[in-house]
């Protein structure tokens, strides 16, 4: 038996290599063309000896021009602001709603993994991008042309972009939540919107969007409770009480939502929901 064990582990050992061998060999095949083909599509990119190739040093010298300084400090500035980038997408526009309202929507329905993540969040991204454009056009009109055309300073670029943000923020976020952190942060009342601290509006605009959200998610949440709740009942009058209703429950749930068209019903709903926003942020580059 040993030797046959031995014999076994061999022969195991034999075709590993070979399987192994063969999988070099195609990596090293695959290689080799794409070599060629990058050669035979970019002639002159085939000797790397005439591409020439940056180098990156960083040093500590001493600035001797206060210019220099102020160079490094709008780089320093710039890599922050790219790193919270996705936090300001997140915070300051519709995203929140939206990703919150499909959660609530895929957890009603009882599917765990259709649709993935992955598909929620890109449509919960082309929405917003659909719904901040006039946002964002607004911000390239009236600052980011401007200041690249050295018509504007950096302060003032600053300035402009932030007044649509703000009203688009303003036309979503509650007076109730926006006297919280204003008294949180012991501000006196404003007399106008422009004294109102963008500071204390970005998380007044994110409780207010949450707030939102979970109410339009009760809504849709009601009708599949009601599915859930005939099927349970249904299966113990039957004396079917080891069989789990969600089993049951979720092919009349995909039903109905298929029948009532409900993916048009969801996101017409939602993209109505933040009501025209285009009209008042054209009124405020009018304005302005």
């Amino acid at each position: 038996m040993k030797t046959s064990g031995a014999i076994v582990r061999a022969s195991l050992a034999r075709a590993g290599r070979g399987r192994f061998m063969k999988m070099a060999g195609l990596f090293m095949f695959v290689a080799l063309l794409l070599v060629v083909v990058a050669g035979l599509l970019f002639p002159d990119m085939a000797l790397a000896q005439s591409i020439p190739i940056p180098t990156i040093s960083l040093s500590m010298d001493q600035a001797d021009d206060p210019e220099q300084i102020a160079t490094v400090l709008n780089i320093l500035f710039i890599m922050t602001v790219l790193t919270l980038a996705p936090s300001l997408l997140i915070l300051m526009t519709s995203f929140v709603r939206i990703v919150t309202v499909f959660a609530f929507l895929k957890q009603g329905m009882g599917t765990q993994q259709s649709p993935p993540n992955q598909v929620i969040i890109s449509l919960a991204l082309f929405l917003t991008f659909y719904l901040m454009m006039p946002v964002w056009k607004q911000m390239d009109e009236r600052a980011f042309k401007p200041f690249m055309n050295n018509e504007i300073t950096q302060r003032v670029a600053l300035e402009r972009a932030l007044e649509p943000v703000r009203e688009f923020m303003f036309l979503q976020t509650r007076d109730k939540d926006l006297a919280l952190f204003m008294q949180i942060q012991g501000e006196t009342r404003p007399m106008n919107k422009s004294e109102v601290p963008t500071m204390s509006l970005i998380p007044a605009f994110v409780i207010s969007e949450l707030k939102t959200a979970f109410t339009i998610g009760f809504m849709l949440y009601i009708p599949f409770v009601v599915i859930d709740m005939v099927v349970a009942s249904v299966l113990l009058a039957m004396g079917m009480m080891m069989l789990p209703p969600s089993m049951v429950s979720m092919p009349f749930k995909l039903m109905l939502f298929v029948l009532v068209d409900g993916w048009n019903l969801v996101v017409g709903s939602l993209v109505r929901s933040f009501g025209d926003v285009s009209a008042v942020v054209n009124a405020i580059g009018a304005g302005g």
